[in-house]
């Protein structure tokens, strides 16, 4: 494994998994974890991330237990090298592959309906949307550059079996946009947390599951509070995230 300069590991607390991550640049933030927590993945499933950036769903997922093979799916070429070897420090190569390749234009060996499981922290914000960040990865990371929700979603439609399973974290002021398009392509929308900086504040971000060629019936879970009080102090049930993985 090679740490090429500008470059740093992160060490997360469950499993011991360690992410290579730029000084500068798109490091990944709390969501990827939050999600990773509220996907309900059986153990032996196959599961492709569709936007990996930094590889951090597939390594978490795998720790977990929760799938046992996996398709990390990125377009930037820096992000899925450094993905890749972040996969080799975790002695993870024989679970986790990385595909440089556009969601929009998947590969053939990606066949459709192959696999039991699609989950993605795909980009928030449509290109005009708000001050798109410097830089190539933290941009594309957030702003819709490379590929927009209905890119991600038809991506996720194709790639799963009957009955299947799509997890995302999203916006929570474009939850309904989430939903309608979720339908559209058949994931059916089967549970939903919202996330909240703190208790009493509207939400800010929200996790739904959705089962493709579903019946309808959708559960609200309790929604997730991120800070316990004004400070910066995560709250039990989110400080347990990074330990265990289980919210």
């Amino acid at each position: 494994m090679t740490l090429l300069p500008g470059e740093t590991i992160t060490n997360l607390k469950f499993g011991g998994v360690q992410i290579i991550q730029p000084k500068s640049g798109y490091r990944f933030s709390l969501d990827p974890l939050l999600l990773c927590a509220f996907a309900e993945i059986p153990a032996r499933a196959k599961v492709a991330d569709l936007g990996t950036g930094s590889g951090v769903i597939p390594l978490l997922l795998a720790k977990a237990g929760k799938g046992q093979e996996f398709i990390g799916i990125e377009l930037q070429a820096e992000l899925a090298g450094r993905a890749g070897r972040s996969v080799a420090l975790n002695g993870l190569e024989d679970h986790i592959r990385i595909v440089r390749a556009d969601l929009r234009d998947l590969p053939e060996a990606l066949v459709a309906g192959s696999f039991d499981a699609v989950v993605s922290n795909p980009p928030y914000r449509r290109p005009t949307s708000g001050r798109v960040a410097p830089g190539a990865e933290r941009g594309a990371a957030r702003h819709e550059l490379a590929g927009g929700l209905t890119d991600f979603l038809r991506s996720a439609a194709f790639l799963l079996n009957n009955g299947g399973r799509f997890c995302i974290i999203y916006l929570a002021e474009r939850m309904a946009e989430l939903l309608d398009e979720m339908r559209t392509f058949r994931l059916e929308p089967k549970r939903l947390r919202t996330v909240h900086s703190r208790a009493g504040e509207p939400a800010k971000l929200g996790l739904v599951e959705g089962r493709k060629n579903a019946r309808g019936g959708l559960t609200v879970a309790a929604p997730l509070i991120i800070y316990a009080g004004q400070g910066r102090t995560y709250t039990p049930e989110v400080a347990a995230t990074y330990g265990r993985l289980t919210l």
